[in-house]
């Protein structure tokens, strides 16, 4: 088992465990992980690490929730979204835009 396999299912017993699975709906969770993301915005504009790192996890955990709800595996989504842009050609322009190859 992988450590974020491992770290998953921590964060699943947790939230089985507080009845955030029983009481809880996709919609929410969703709402949940903009908070966190606001908060990982504001820790990034602070350049405050521990804001960044404590908000990039608190993110993860709602998306570890969300998706558990939603009946998919959040290694499942990421795989998906690797394999799409895996063989992606492209360059970051100055301005922060990625500007994709055309094939």
């Amino acid at each position: 088992m992988t450590n974020l396999a491992r770290l998953i299912g921590d964060v699943e017993r947790w939230a089985a465990e507080r009845g955030i699975f029983a009481h809880s709906t996709p919609a929410v969770q969703l709402l949940k992980t903009v908070s966190e993301l606001g908060e990982l915005a504001d820790a990034t504009n602070k350049h405050d690490r521990d804001g960044i790192i404590d908000g990039v996890g608190d993110v993860l955990v709602t998306l570890v929730i969300y998706s558990r709800l939603q009946g998919v595996k959040l290694e499942e989504c990421l795989d998906a979204a690797y394999q799409t842009i895996k063989d992606r050609k492209g360059r970051l322009t100055a301005e922060g835009v990625f500007v994709k190859e055309e094939a």
